[in-house]
């Protein structure tokens, strides 16, 4: 009991720190539509800005602060190539995170940077505690920025960018500022990790956009997103049903701590793969319930045979 107990609570408090990622790659993945790989060196970014802040001295809720405009700032750098610099999304995405590994290094100053010792946001607070009030703070933030006009046009540019740009908006912008925040909520994510691990990693942000995917998908197909208010929380829920998973996994025998990634790379597959299954069963189970019924309604019909003056 107290193992499930401790595995419950290990994968909340990871799902909670991890949701704001979440939440960022649900802006460009399904707003936006936009294939963002930006994602792995920005959540990077935020941890090594916050790390190296913290260890000179400044508060770590200003290193936060820092964490999330140099996220913004990446952003934009992508939604700028792909908007003014006509460079394809997917491609855009890619060079920046290629050009940030470089960035964070620089701003580390070595491969990684302990913060051990140093006064950081959970020294007075449980990070389950902090983190449910953040998480839900940024997800209704969010959720009334979604309902501004600038946030109309933002989700309007995913669904139809044609159709938005006649009427006058435009998509340039909105594509930025999308982008933008997306990775300033992941950079954010960055920065509450290094304060609960103490320490910041160059590497820290390879394979993240498939966590962030994973959450997505999994809060969609289990809570359902038929509005923004719903589908923002089904993102969050998804993260820690996510970390519940992968913590149940690794508990198997023949798991090792270095199949992580496979299994987050498994896990998105069934996700991916599991709605369209579900939904050609649910598609033969129609087709088979039609026929019945038509051979039924065909069994039951009266046969009326033609009259004599009938040819």
């Amino acid at each position: 009991m107290d193992l499930f107990m401790k595995i419950g609570e290990g994968s909340l408090q990871l799902g909670l720190l991890y949701a704001l990622l979440a939440l960022g790659v649900y802006i460009t993945f399904r707003i936006l539509d936009f294939p963002d790989l930006t994602v792995d060196g920005s959540f990077t970014t935020g941890s090594a800005i916050t790390a190296v802040m913290i260890v000179h001295g400044y508060s770590p809720w200003l290193a936060c602060l820092g964490a999330f405009a140099g996220g913004l700032a990446a952003g934009a750098c992508t939604g700028l190539l792909h908007t003014k610099g006509k460079i394809n999304g997917l491609l855009s995405g890619i060079l920046m995170m290629i050009a940030l590994y470089s960035i964070n290094l620089r701003i580390l100053g070595s491969p990684n940077v302990s913060i051990f010792g140093n006064a950081m946001v959970f020294d007075h607070i449980s990070p389950i505690a902090l983190m449910l009030i953040i998480v839900i703070v940024c997800k209704l933030l969010l959720d009334a920025f979604l309902r501004t006009d600038m946030g109309l046009a933002l989700r309007a540019t995913g669904d139809n960018k044609q159709m938005i740009r006649s009427l006058g908006a435009n998509t340039d912008t909105t594509t930025i500022i999308g982008v933008s925040l997306s990775n300033g909520l992941v950079a954010l994510s960055g920065a509450f990790v290094a304060q609960t691990s103490t320490f910041a990693d160059a590497t820290s942000g390879i394979g993240m956009i498939v966590i962030g995917l994973a959450s997505v998908i999994i809060g969609e197909a289990i809570f359902g997103a038929k509005t923004v208010f719903r589908a923002t929380l089904a993102v969050i829920l998804g993260s820690i049903v996510y970390r519940i998973v992968v913590t149940a996994a690794l508990r198997i025998e023949w798991f090792e701590a270095s199949d992580l990634k496979l299994i987050t790379a498994v896990i998105v597959i069934i996700a991916l793969v599991f709605p369209a299954i579900r939904s050609k069963v649910k598609q033969k189970g129609l087709a088979k319930k039609r026929s019945a019924e038509l051979l039924s309604n065909i069994q039951t019909t009266p046969y009326s045979k033609p009259t004599g003056g009938e040819q």
